[in-house]
């Protein structure tokens, strides 16, 4: 979000000071008012970068660049568990819970389900797996992914018949459902 602080009706620090707590989003002040007490209020407020107008086109997309790409990394960091419904996977622990209780999985099993489970509603072919899990391409033979994949559904708790958690779109590949949990 760019904010000005002066603005018609309510000026831009009380609007970053208002919306900080529950905006995870960067907030960069573009202003004209180049005064030090403003930039300490505006980052104080929760501005993430304070730029006094004019500012120089390239310039100020490069900050807004680097803003984004450090909020991008921070969530990246942030990101330990995953939660479907009664499905918690705990990425640093390697621990998976469903209806509270835990599922015994081996390290590949683990790892297709944070595959999968990381990209929930799209639909990963079997070569994108393979290359993920195995580092290799898929030969047009091997069954083994289609093994893990059953295996994964019988620990947790899918239907072998009809799937409706962790689905097969023929001729597509796999796709993890994430409100099915």
């Amino acid at each position: 979000m760019i904010l000005d602080i002066n603005l018609p009706g309510k000026d831009g620090l009380s609007i970053c000071k208002e919306i900080r707590p529950t905006f995870e989003q960067p907030i960069l002040m573009l202003t004209a008012r180049n005064e030090d007490f403003d930039q300490v209020l505006g980052l104080e407020f929760g501005a993430d970068d304070y730029v006094i107008k004019p500012a120089e086109p390239r310039a100020l997309l490069a900050r807004i660049k680097a803003l984004l790409r450090r909020t991008q990394t921070q969530k990246i960091e942030k990101i330990t568990k995953l939660l479907f419904g009664r499905l918690k996977i705990d990425l640093s622990s390697r621990d998976v819970f469903y209806n509270n209780d835990k599922v015994i999985l081996s390290s590949h099993e683990f790892e297709l389900l944070q595959i999968i489970a990381g990209q929930a509603g799209t639909i990963l072919s079997r070569d994108y797996l393979f290359k993920n899990l195995y580092n290799r391409e898929y030969d047009g033979l091997d069954r083994t992914m289609d093994v893990r994949i059953s295996q994964l559904r019988r620990k947790l708790g899918d239907n072998a018949e009809e799937p409706f958690r962790i689905k097969t779109v023929w001729g597509k590949g796999c796709l993890f459902v994430a409100d099915a949990w």
